[in-house]
């Protein structure tokens, strides 16, 4: 087995298309590529909002959400290493992954 993707057309709009492709044509990478990270955002994006989703359930309950500080407190201690956290907002979701899994975004 080859670790070549298989690929498939789709249809969309011309609007569409041709958003892609000015996207791809200003970054200077092939169309798949924009679609490919657009669709990532997207998951990512998703998840983050079903776990806001699922932290506000538990906050709706008082009893869940004191359960849920006690145990995160446990981690406060860790965390005492006297640096400050750094800040991640501006990477994409996957510079994101590759930075906290210890890759180094210039490789």
């Amino acid at each position: 087995m080859t670790g070549e993707q298989k690929h498939t057309t789709i249809r969309v709009s011309t609007i569409t298309r041709d958003k892609i492709a000015q996207i791809a044509e200003q970054e200077g990478r092939p169309m798949t590529a924009v679609i490919d990270d657009a669709v990532s955002d997207y998951e990512h994006k998703k998840f983050v909002q079903a776990c806001a989703a699922a932290v506000a359930r538990t906050q709706a309950d008082p009893e869940a959400w004191a359960d849920y500080l006690a145990e995160t407190a446990i981690f406060d201690n860790a965390v005492a290493d006297g640096l400050e956290p750094e800040d991640f907002s501006h990477l994409t979701p996957q510079e994101h992954d590759e930075n906290r899994s210890g890759r180094h975004l210039a490789d």
